[in-house]
């Protein structure tokens, strides 16, 4: 446990939230400042602050978790789909360092806009990248 870590203190039971669902690796709870009705966050219980510092097993166990949570809006709440977000580090919008994944229902017409675009790509930018991500080093 991070003891200067919010989420670590949720799962302390030192904060009180709103959670859905926990098992001995994850913790599911509702997110304070929801996109839509339902959002919820997916997190490890050890305390891990981002992408690049999880064990695969513990984000293979917020996975299955998220995955669980999506079905549970889907089944329970009526939504037609959803986003599984995760930020890693500041420049991509992380505010709270403890791995967590975001888990958000989407109704048809909700006002949720992310703030990416998808545009056509520079063909040869994008192979080049490619041949880059492929080489071994």
């Amino acid at each position: 446990m991070a003891t200067d870590c919010i989420f670590c203190r949720i799962v302390a039971g030192e904060i009180p939230a709103q959670i859905i669902e926990q098992d001995e690796r994850t913790v599911t709870f509702m997110d304070v400042a929801p996109a839509t009705r339902g959002h919820a966050l997916v997190m490890p219980r050890r305390h891990a602050a981002d992408l690049w510092e999880i064990e695969p097993e513990e984000l293979a166990a917020v996975a299955v978790a998220a995955q669980r949570q999506a079905l549970r809006v889907r089944d329970r709440l009526g939504a037609p789909g959803v986003n599984l977000i995760n930020s890693c580090r500041s420049e991509a919008w992380q505010t709270v360092f403890h791995f967590h994944v975001h888990v958000i229902p989407r109704y048809a017409g909700d006002p949720l806009r992310l703030p990416w675009e998808p545009a056509p790509g520079d063909m040869a930018d994008i192979a080049a990248a490619a041949d880059t991500l492929r080489e071994r080093r």
